[in-house]
C-alpha cells in the first residue's frame, strides 16, 4: 500500500498549493502552502497547518491572531497538484489584513478596486 502523501505531486520545493474554502458558502478564504509535515499536522490536529514561505517554518493557522481553520474535508484536484480544505474559519477572519477572504480585491474597469471591508484592525490582532 502506498502512502497517501506520495500520491501528491509535490512541487520541486517540496510545497503544494493550498485553498482553504469556508465548508457553509463554499467562499475561497486563503491560499497558503503545504509540505508533508504541514499536511501531516493538518490531519493529526484536525486544524489548518501551513508552511510558510516568508518564515521558512509550519505556520498553525491563527497562532498569533487566534483564527484557527478547522478541517472538515480535505480534498485532492484531479492533477494531484492542488489540495482544498473545506474548513470552519474561527473569528470570520481569514486574511492578515483583517477580512473576512483574502480576495478582497476585485478587476474592474483595468485596475484592482477592494470590495471587501476590514473587519477588525491587524493591529489589534498581532500583538507580537
Amino acid at each position: 500500500m502506498t502512502d497517501w502523501l506520495d500520491d501528491i505531486k509535490w512541487t520541486e520545493d517540496g510545497l503544494v498549493p493550498v485553498i482553504a474554502q469556508d465548508a457553509e458558502t463554499k467562499r475561497n478564504l486563503m491560499f497558503a502552502w503545504m509540505n508533508r509535515e504541514a499536511l501531516e499536522k493538518t490531519v493529526e490536529l484536525g486544524e489548518a497547518v501551513y508552511w510558510s514561505r516568508s518564515r521558512n517554518r509550519l505556520w498553525h493557522k491563527g497562532e498569533e491572531s487566534g483564527h484557527m481553520q478547522t478541517v472538515k474535508e480535505i480534498r485532492l484536484d484531479c492533477d494531484n497538484d492542488v489540495i482544498q480544505l473545506s474548513i470552519e474559519q474561527h473569528g470570520g477572519i481569514a486574511c492578515h489584513t483583517g477580512r473576512e477572504s483574502c480576495f478582497y480585491k476585485k478587476f474592474e474597469d483595468g485596475q484592482w478596486v477592494t470590495v471587501e471591508p476590514v473587519l477588525k484592525d491587524p493591529k489589534a490582532i498581532y500583538n507580537k
